[in-house]
Order: C-alpha cells, then sequence, then structure tokens
C-alpha cells in the first residue's frame, strides 16, 4: 500500500472516529439533562424526602413536562414546547438516541427544553434539583469528562 493510501485510509477511520465521539457525547448530555431535570411532586416526599411545594399546582398539573421538553434537533435549535409528561426520562431519551442516529456527519446539534420554567429549574427553584446551574450548569461543567469517555469507548 502507497503512503498516501495509508492516509487516505487513516483519515477515513479519523473521521467516522470524531463523528462516533461527537454521537457518543450528545447522548451522555442528553442523558445528564434527562437524569437531573426534577419531575414535580406538590405533595412532597419520595426520593431525599422532598418537601410539599410552597404553594399549589396550578390546575391540570402533572409532574414530567419538564423532563419531556428536552429534545435534539441538528442545523438549528428546536424552540418549541414539547406536549406531553415523561416521567422517567425515558421515552425522551428514546427520542435523543433516535434523533442523533438520523443525524449526519459534521452537523452542529442542539439539546433544547423550551418548557416555560426551565430556567427556573436551573435556577433552583426545586428542592430536587440541588440549587442554582443544576441541570444545564453541572452538565457543562462535565462536558470535558462526558467528551473524554466518549472518546475512550471509540478507541478500544
Amino acid at each position: 500500500m502507497s503512503f498516501s493510501a495509508d492516509i487516505a485510509k487513516f483519515s477515513k477511520k479519523a473521521a467516522g472516529n470524531a463523528d462516533k465521539v461527537v454521537r457518543g457525547t450528545v447522548l451522555s448530555i442528553g442523558e445528564s439533562l434527562l437524569i437531573r431535570t426534577p419531575v414535580g411532586n406538590p405533595t412532597g416526599g419520595g426520593p431525599g424526602g422532598v418537601p410539599p411545594w410552597k404553594s399549589k399546582p396550578p390546575p391540570g398539573y402533572v409532574g414530567g413536562h419538564a423532563k419531556a421538553g428536552w429534545q435534539h434537533s441538528t442545523g438549528s435549535p428546536k424552540i418549541s414546547e414539547v406536549p406531553g409528561v415523561d416521567k422517567d426520562g425515558s421515552a425522551t431519551l428514546a427520542k435523543i438516541t433516535a434523533s442523533v442516529a438520523a443525524s449526519l456527519p459534521g452537523q452542529d446539534h442542539y439539546i433544547t427544553n423550551s418548557v416555560p420554567y426551565i430556567r427556573a429549574l436551573e435556577d433552583g427553584h426545586s428542592h430536587q434539583a440541588k440549587g442554582p446551574y443544576a441541570i444545564v450548569g453541572r452538565t457543562v461543567v462535565e462536558f470535558g469528562g462526558i467528551v473524554e469517555k466518549a472518546a475512550a469507548k471509540v478507541n478500544k
């Protein structure tokens, strides 16, 4: 095999690996956001002995809407609110996974949440979210480690 053929082979493999790292990183970020997004329980209780809400929930409130609000897109961010609830995040993660799998190499990835109160949750307006910068902020802090783990999986 010639030197230029070796370089071409390496370049093709490296590009494929880079895409796998990007996809793995995006999926891990989506999972992190879902895990950290609290599911409201106005009466309190549950894991960690969460206290009851100080005010009444809005009429028709059902916990899990913020989790269901996470969505993945490429090219540009989605800004529409997703209807429904997902208390454990599994259905939302499945949608994110399918969207990432359908993406093309080299595309920009976005994970957004347009639930009107998502900023309040990020800013600590939930006993479950553990203070300000509780969802996105903590995931951003862990970004380097998330990329390293994704790269390690690809390079095994």
